[in-house]
This record gives structure tokens, C-alpha cells and sequence, in this order.
């Protein structure tokens, strides 16, 4: 055990671990021994950081360490931006959430043209059938421009009544990508960096594109439970994704997002209001986001957002009355990131 955790801790990048922060390395440590944590944590008050710290490696074939600033495939929390890229044009009046995709796409042709509203899009209750989710990872591993996307699986048959209840999936937010480019006028990544990145100067974060090569972006592996082994991701691209998964980030750009978000520095607060209503009856659903008022660890409201393909994992907390901040972002599926957020949390409120 002692060799263990000497080996963990001497992949950490700083010299010593203050006095303050020790027991939030002991929950890296705990996770790192017990479930093979590889990746990056923060933990943030009032947006300013308390603690932040790397563990594993970020190549298994050179050995390259992490460290925190290596950057990741974000996968779903790509939805959060897109969610409030489609709020910044509600709020200048150029989309209504009442509207259907036929308003602003009138050449789609899927059965809920004229019956989905935006709305039902941003909270995944479109009853759009999920076309690419039987497929596996089949529908990613062939590239594919966003209209051929949407043509191939994004414009079935409603498999329910939009607005009945609510089904996860990428449907809706890669229907979201071309309804922001319509209005909007300009490619979403353009849109992205003139709403977000440039004026939050999140340097480390963008889309990912299969042609181009990031330095710092970590490879994800796909944890085998049974051999106890790590393999390299199938191949796929992350491009075809689009607005419900396209995105890298540093955990610190996250934290410049995720207090610009709640600080209303993009959006005025009664938009913000809107974007974070939190919808019971559709799964506690808000805008690219789930929310509660107060449930398991945390006693108090909070907001999160999760992303996964394959073995690129990440989970982020925000919660409204102590203003705590929780991100982590692993290059493995082999840790439980929620349960280990929790653990974190604890540790931040001196429990």
C-alpha cells in the first residue's frame, strides 16, 4: 500500500501538497488506488481554486505524465455550450423556444418538422427517434458533413408525443448545431469563439477536428473490468459528434466557463433564469444541464453536467449556496467521477 501511494503521489506536479489541500489528495489517492483515477481535478470556491491537482498518465506508450493542464475531450458537456449559444439568440429575440426546427430549418425532413419546439430539443423531449445510438459507435466512425449527419440519423419517425417525457440523447443538440448556424449566420465553432472562448479567454478550449493535431490533448483509454486492462479507444471521429459532443477543454477553462455561466457575464439573469429552470416532469432537466435543489451528498441546490465517450469522462458540479465548484476529467472509464465529485464536495464544506 505504502508503494502504492508513493508512486501516485510522484506523479503529482507540485513539489509539496499544503497542509489545506491534503485531504482532497487523500480522495484523489483513495480513487486513484481503489478504481484507477487517471486525470485531473479542481475544486473551486467563489470561482477562485482551492485545490487542483493531476494523477496518471496521459500517454501509455511514451509514459507522459499528466498534469494539469493537459487537455480533454469534454464529449457532452459540449451541450452546455450549445444550450447557451441557442440562449444568446433568444435573448436578441432571433430564436423563440416555442418555435418548431421546420421555422428554422425548413428543409428538414424528419417527421417533427412542424411539431418539435426548440424547447423540446434543449431538454431531449423531442420523441425524435435516436437513430445512431442502435448502431453503437458506427454512426462517428464514418465522416460525415453535419447535413448528412442529420439527414442519416436525426430525421426519423417521433417514437413518442414531443414534450412527453424526456430521452437523453445527442439527437437533439446536433439538431441544435445547424438551428445556430442558420440563425446566426456563421459555423459554430466560429460562434462559439465570438460568444465564449474570446471573451472568457478560454485559450485551451475549442472543437476538435480529426486533421488537426493538439499538443496537449490527452488520448482516452477503455477500461476492461474483467482483464483489468486498459486499451486504446476504437476509432472514431469526434467531429461527428457536433453540438452534443465536439469539444476539448483544460479543467481550468471549465472553471472560467462554468463562473462566467452562473455569474450572468454572457447572459442577463432573467435569460439565465430561463436556461437553468430546472424541468421535473422531464427528467430535472435545464438547458444543456441537470439540476436539483438538494439531493444525496448535497444539501443544497447545484447544477451538473457529465460527458462520456468511450474513455473520455468528465463531471462538473456547481452548487448555489456555498458557490463550490467541481470539475474533473479523466482519459479512462474505470472511476465513478459523480461519486468521487461528491467526495470532493464534502472535503470543500469541512466534512
Amino acid at each position: 500500500m505504502k508503494t502504492l501511494v508513493l508512486s501516485a503521489l510522484l506523479l503529482l506536479p507540485f513539489p509539496l501538497i499544503h497542509a489545506q489541500q491534503q485531504p482532497f489528495q487523500a480522495v484523489v489517492t483513495q480513487y486513484y488506488q481503489a478504481q484507477h483515477f487517471n486525470g485531473v481535478v479542481l475544486v473551486a470556491t467563489d470561482g477562485k481554486i482551492d485545490f487542483l491537482s493531476s494523477m496518471g498518465v496521459a500517454n501509455r506508450s511514451t509514459g507522459e505524465a499528466l498534469t494539469p493542464q493537459t487537455t480533454f475531450k469534454i464529449a457532452s458537456m459540449t451541450k452546455a455550450f450549445t444550450a447557451l449559444m441557442i440562449m444568446k439568440l433568444y435573448e436578441e429575440g432571433r430564436i423563440q423556444l416555442e418555435a418548431t426546427i421546420g421555422h428554422y430549418l425548413p428543409k428538414y425532413s424528419g417527421a417533427g418538422k412542424d411539431q418539435v419546439t426548440i424547447h423540446q430539443l434543449l431538454t431531449y423531449s423531442s420523441g425524435i427517434e435516436n437513430q445512431a445510438e442502435p448502431l453503437g459507435m458506427a454512426s462517428y466512425q464514418t465522416q460525415k458533413t453535419l447535413d448528412d449527419y442529420i439527414r442519416t440519423y436525426c430525421s426519423g419517425k417521433l417514437v413518442y408525443t414531443p414534450g412527453e417525457k424526456s430521452t437523453y440523447s445527442n439527437t437533439e443538440y446536433i439538431l441544435l448545431q445547424q438551428i445556430i448556424e442558420t440563425v446566426s449566420g456563421k459555423k459554430y465553432e466560429q460562434y462559439l469563439h465570438e460568444i465564449i472562448l474570446d471573451p472568457l479567454k478560454m485559450t485551451h478550449t475549442g472543437v476538435l477536428h480529426s486533421e488537426v493535431k493538439i499538443p496537449t490533448l490527452t488520448p482516452s483509454y477503455t477500461y476492461d473490468e474483467v482483464q483489468k486492462t486498459f486499451a486504446d479507444d476504437a476509432p472514431y471521429y469526434s467531429e461527428n459528434y457536433f453540438g452534443a459532443g465536439c469539444m476539448y477543454a483544460t479543467v481550468e477553462d471549465m472553471l472560467l466557463f462554468s463562473t462566467a455561466l452562473f455569474g450572468h457575464q454572457i447572459l442577463s439573469e432573467s435569460t439565465m433564469k430561463k436556461m437553468l429552470e430546472i424541468h421535473e416532469d422531464l427528467g430535472y432537466t435545464a438547458y444543456g444541464l441537470w439540476g436539483s435543489s438538494g439531493w444525496g451528498t448535497f444539501k443544497e441546490p447545484f447544477y451538473y453536467r457529465t460527458g462520456g465517450i468511450l474513455g473520455a469522462t468528465s463531471n462538473w458540479i456547481t452548487t448555489l449556496d456555498t458557490h463550490k465548484t467541481i470539475l474533473i476529467m479523466s482519459n479512462t472509464d474505470a472511476t465513478n467521477l459523480y461519486e468521487m465529485s461528491e467526495a470532493l464536495y464534502l472535503v470543500s464544506i469541512g466534512k
